[in-house]
């Protein structure tokens, strides 16, 4: 049989939104094995992937050359595959294995490697949250070519199938929205940990690059047109960025510039930390509900995603509102709406990240309030407690998901 490629037509996908159709490898007999053997090892819960499917198949064939497909099959194991092993399954020179892999991260952004010389291990890292954002990050757009237009395109497309949505039915503490600064200056409630200032006094080097979501969107059809030097790395992530030419370097001072700048767009601060002992890293995105993909699996698919309960949210005081609207306008999920019937805002906290743009549109009659919720838990920065608080919501999750997709797929 003449092996093929799996070709989507992005508009053409437009009406099977949160429609995934399960496949079974044989399905895929004339497509290059190597490739199939990459979909396989996309496609289980440890990398949060969907099952086999077109969207998926025509993904990974553009995402890698036959050659680099031939070398990363073997990238399957959570503890990864050093160049030496691959060179002897494949019978080649480890150092044009090395050569092909490091491409892959440096240039692609779609690998991970730990470790140097003969013992770095090479790893497949999640196509989201992983391979879509370190492939997408970069200081201009100039350095955005026509691989990325046609990556931006076919992740879209898998994206709708609302994979994604299959592993967030709980939520996930994992990331955080953190109160707009005039919020908390309003309010005086906030803790420390609420104040960016005080997350950026922990670390030494910071790096800003465009936003992966808008820009990725800019390419697919159109994006908010908000801000989009906006996302901002520090720690030992900014480093590994900055030197590779993906993150413009900045100091503390200018990074708080960028992300007030962007609070005054419109634009609430997205927040994860990770500490591993030895390598402290976090980065720090400014969303919008249009383009970014966490805030659209909770606009679009009605699901949590991986967004931690919000410390604050919003009071209504409907004595004190004008019926301006200007807080539904603002919010970027939708958790505000206006009822005719009343002339009043009816709030919905199940969408609220409590970003407190409302509270500061709101201005100065203050209809809009923020109050601290008592039980709130601050997802923790030590990655090993992040796995361990999280692993049980993530396996029932999981659970979940497969079951569901095993059910789907076509018996042969």
């Amino acid at each position: 049989m003449t092996e093929s490629t799996v070709v989507l037509d992005l508009q053409s996908r437009k009406s099977f939104s949160n429609r995934l159709k399960a496949r079974t490898v044989r399905d895929y007999l004339d497509i290059p094995v190597a490739y199939r053997n990459i979909a396989k090892n996309y496609a289980t819960p440890l990398l949060i992937g969907p099952p086999l499917c077109d969207e998926l198949v025509a993904l990974v064939q553009h995402m890698y050359s036959e050659e680099e497909a031939a070398l990363t099959q073997h990238v399957k194991s959570p503890l990864g595959i050093t160049a030496r092993e691959i060179a002897r399954k494949e019978h080649l020179p480890t150092a044009r294995v090395t050569e092909v892999l490091d491409h892959l991260i440096a240039e692609k952004g779609i690998l991970l490697s730990f470790g140097s010389g003969i013992n770095k291990r090479y790893c497949l890292i999640p196509l989201v949250p992983g391979a879509f954002e370190m492939s997408l990050v970069h200081t201009s757009l100039k350095a955005v070519n026509g691989w990325h237009k046609r990556f931006a395109e076919l992740f879209e497309t898998l994206f709708e199938t609302g994979f994604i949505s299959s592993y967030t039915t709980r939520p996930l503490s994992a990331v955080r929205y953190l109160p707009v600064d005039q919020s908390i200056n309003a309010s005086q409630m906030a803790l420390p940990s609420d104040r960016l200032d005080e997350v950026f006094d922990r670390y030494k080097v910071f790096g800003v690059g465009l936003c992966q979501c808008r820009s990725a969107r800019s390419l697919v059809s159109s994006s908010c047109g908000k801000p989009m030097e906006t996302c901002v790395s520090f720690g030992n992530l900014a480093e590994m960025l900055i030197a590779h030419g993906r993150l413009r370097r900045i100091d503390r001072q200018e990074g708080i510039a960028i992300k007030r700048e962007a609070e005054e767009n419109g634009l609430p601060t997205f927040l994860l930390e990770v500490d591993l002992g030895l390598a402290n890293s976090g980065t720090s995105c400014s969303c919008c509900g249009d383009c970014c993909y966490a805030l659209r699996t909770v606009n679009e698919f009605n699901k949590p995603g991986i967004i931690a309960p919000p410390h604050f949210q919003p009071v209504l005081l409907s004595d004190r509102c004008t019926g301006c609207r200007q807080c539904v306008s603002v919010c970027p999920m939708g958790a505000i709406t206006f009822s005719a019937e009343t002339q009043t805002p009816v709030y919905n906290p199940e969408r609220c990240i409590g970003c407190g743009l409302c509270a500061v549109k709101c201005g100065s009659t203050r209809a809009i309030q923020m109050k601290a919720l008592p039980n709130y838990r601050r997802p923790p920065r030590l990655f090993t407690t992040m796995l361990m608080r999280n692993a049980p919501i993530y396996i029932l999750n999981a659970v979940q998901s497969w079951h569901r997709y095993i059910n789907d797929t076509p018996r042969t």
